[in-house]
């Protein structure tokens, strides 16, 4: 199955030297070294993940380089986009290359790092985007931190246009969302949660679009998470801002609903919002206002997690679920998986402006091979992240990597 190249077929694809070298014939006199059987599997392109925190450098306690590189390729993922709130930020070029050549040390997931808008990711002075961008960044983001004023958001914008470096925001205003854990419904009520209205994020938007509209600048909204959300990408795209965002897998299949009783592992940023809202996120992935699906992965300690839901430290681990909630969302929409494939290998590519995400001959050998009717259940035994977290402990999911390549390279085989 190659999205890209409208493939969904059953043939045989050949390597060598760490490209794809033919679909279908081989070439004339091609010898394989080694032959994998995947009959019964589907081979499509490696995974591209738009939203990974690796946690290097500088916060090893909840995760490694190491440990979350083997996740990736245990997920089927082979290139992703790493966000810059490490210890320190990812503000300065020598901390881009030592992550980038720390990365490619370890021969597995192609890193792409996005660095900081503004210096230390406090919302003040911007970084030198110009010297981030020759040390390995592809975009740049303030991921979770606020700007302290619009101004210094346009000028950041204005800078990244000038040099069409792309712009990467999650939309929350920090002022609305102050101390909130969980969507402004009827679980926070109950609960008793300080909550974060939906506004937060619609407010943040409007100012992103009209900013968006001044200056020119190339957008991607992060994590988009609800209908009202939704409605304003939509409108904002139909007038040709050049704006892309993408929706975390959890917020897929996810809802405030799910929290139950004071269960930590939901306590996500953005919050899980109202089953509307999840309805909406479906349908805009499916209609194309959403561009593409990410993990989200976001590893933390099992020590932050035990901690009452509103004390406990948001985030949950991905990697590894990213294609069974892919392949989740297709089933329940009724859709191809091919179609749901290109959500998480060529559209993710397009919006990090990356040669990746297709089996096209001459690309390089990327490639995700995976068991479709294959079930698995969830446990912290079997996840190789660091971050053993995740709403979806204890359920079964369906679909299970095989065997993950790189550049031609067997680097996962499960």
């Amino acid at each position: 199955m190659d999205p890209k190249n409208g493939i969904d077929a059953l043939m045989d694809v050949f390597i060598a030297a760490g490209k794809i070298v033919a679909i279908g014939a081989g070439p004339d006199g091609f010898q394989a070294n080694r032959e994998i059987n995947a009959k019964d599997l589907v081979v499509c392109p490696g995974l591209v993940d738009l939203s990974a925190r690796l946690r290097e450098p500088g916060l090893e306690y909840k995760a490694t380089l190491e440990s979350e590189m083997e996740a990736a390729v245990a997920g089927g993922v082979t290139s992703l986009a790493c966000s810059p709130d490490t210890d320190p930020p990812l503000d300065e070029p020598g901390l881009v290359e030592m992550l980038k050549h720390r990365a490619r040390s370890l021969h597995q997931a192609h890193v792409y790092p996005i660095g900081a808008l503004t210096q230390g990711l406090k919302g003040e002075r911007l970084t030198e985007m110009a010297e981030l961008r020759d040390a390995g960044c592809i975009a740049f983001g303030q991921s979770d931190m606020p700007f302290t004023s619009a101004r210094v958001m346009m000028h950041a914008m204005q800078y990244a246009s000038t040099f069409s470096f792309g712009v990467w925001l999650r939309p929350q205003d920090a002022s609305l969302a102050d101390g909130g854990v969980a969507h402004d419904g009827e679980v926070a009520t109950r609960l008793g949660l300080p909550a974060v209205s939906v506004c937060a994020e619609t407010v943040a938007l409007s100012n992103i679009i009209l900013l968006a509209r001044e200056t020119g600048a190339r957008i991607h909204l992060c994590r988009i998470s609800s209908a009202e959300g939704v409605a304003m990408v939509r409108a904002a795209r139909r007038q040709g801002l050049p704006i892309t965002c993408d929706v975390a897998a959890n917020h897929l299949h996810l809802s405030e609903m799910d929290i139950g009783f004071f269960d930590s592992n939901c306590h996500l940023v953005p919050p899980l919002r109202g089953l509307s809202d999840r309805h909406a996120l479906r349908t805009g992935l499916l209609d194309g206002t959403i561009d593409a699906i990410c993990s989200d992965h976001a590893p933390v300690d099992e020590d932050a997690k035990l901690l009452p839901f509103g004390e406990a430290e948001a985030g949950a681990t991905g990697l590894e679920l990213l294609l069974p909630l892919t392949l989740k969302w297709a089933a329940e929409m009724k859709i191809p998986p091919a179609a749901a494939l290109a959500r998480i290998t060529v559209e993710p590519a397009r919006i990090l402006g990356v040669d990746a995400g297709h089996l096209s001959p001459d690309a390089a050998a990327d490639l995700c091979i995976f068991d479709p009717g294959r079930y698995w259940k969830v446990e912290a035994a079997v996840l190789k992240s660091q971050g053993k977290n995740t709403p979806f402990l204890g359920m079964e999911l369906q679909g299970r990597v095989k065997y993950t390549l790189i550049n031609g390279h067997i680097v996962h085989e499960g």
